[in-house]
């Protein structure tokens, strides 16, 4: 039995167990390679043994978070597998305390928590994952797509002074570049020693420099202030750098804050100067649109 002042603390820890017990065995039923499949199934059978194990202490029956288990299977989906599990197991770091305070309830407590700290990380960093591999040719389009058309737009703004104007040439700019890299991406990949595909790492990086650029320009299309526009631009370049730059700090386990300050800096730095290159030769060529 549990003591009083302790059985909130286990039927937490119960309940998350019992919640990841559901998340990794409906992960595993749409999982198509063998081996991620496996590493799920064995992880999930271990939280529901951990589930039992409280169970057993508690004398009580707990439900699951069924909002946990519907947000941590979506994301898995549409975000890929590794990141979903480690964003989960991110969130639950919080546990550890809570085992800490039970562990001379009995003596499995430290066989679960040495499962929770090192065999379920090991299990997960067996996930192979086609996405994260070739992570390196979308942050290299995503990069280049930031800090060449934010600053782009940035100077076309000023010397322009047309928002549509500005949109269409900033497309064919983006998408121009976009091949561009596609190609350097695919001839460099080609002469690496790596078992990436260099077809798939040029699609990966166009694929990425594309969609940045269309999220950079639209507000162009909806909004008729420059300035407005402008500052969406900044505003979207900054939310690309956070969302990606948490993606990889969550997927691939890196320092947020270090990656985040570095290519924000270094987007809106270049923005500013493009801003002022573009108002130098509206003044000094006397462009009027």
């Amino acid at each position: 039995m549990i003591p009083d002042n302790l059985k909130q603390e286990a039927l937490k820890l119960q309940r998350g167990e019992i919640t990841e017990h559901i998340i990794y065995k409906r992960l595993a039923k749409v999982i198509k390679k063998d081996a991620n499949r496996q590493v799920l199934e064995r992880i999930s059978a271990d939280e529901l043994r951990h589930y039992e194990f409280w169970k057993g202490l508690s004398q009580q029956e707990v439900k699951p978070d069924r909002f946990k288990i519907a947000f941590y299977v979506l994301i898995s989906r549409l975000l890929g597998l590794t990141f979903g599990i480690k964003l989960m197991e991110r969130a639950e770091a919080g546990a550890q305390d809570a085992y800490a305070k039970l562990r001379g309830l009995h003596p499995q407590v430290d066989s679960i928590i040495e499962d929770e700290e090192n065999h379920e990380k090991q299990l997960i960093n067996l996930i192979d994952e086609e996405r994260l591999k070739y992570v390196s040719s979308m942050v290299l389009g995503l990069n280049d797509a930031l800090v060449e058309l934010t600053g782009a737009l940035a100077g076309f703004t000023l010397a322009l002074q047309n928002t549509r104007l500005v949109a269409i040439v900033g497309l064919i700019t983006g998408i121009a570049a976009s091949m561009s890299m596609a190609a350097a991406e695919y001839l460099s990949t080609k002469q690496e020693e790596t078992d990436k595909s260099p077809l798939k790492a040029s699609i990966y990086t166009g694929l990425a420099y594309v969609l940045t650029v269309l999220f950079l320009i639209f507000p162009y299309l909806i909004f008729k202030n420059i300035f407005v526009c402008l500052g969406f631009v900044v505003f979207n370049a900054l939310a690309v750098v956070l969302f990606f730059t948490f993606y990889i700090s969550v997927a691939k386990e890196l320092s947020f804050k270090k990656r985040f300050f570095e290519m924000a800096t270094i987007s809106i730095t270049i923005a500013a100067i493009n801003f002022f290159i573009g108002l130098l030769i509206r003044n000094v060529f006397g462009i009027e649109v």
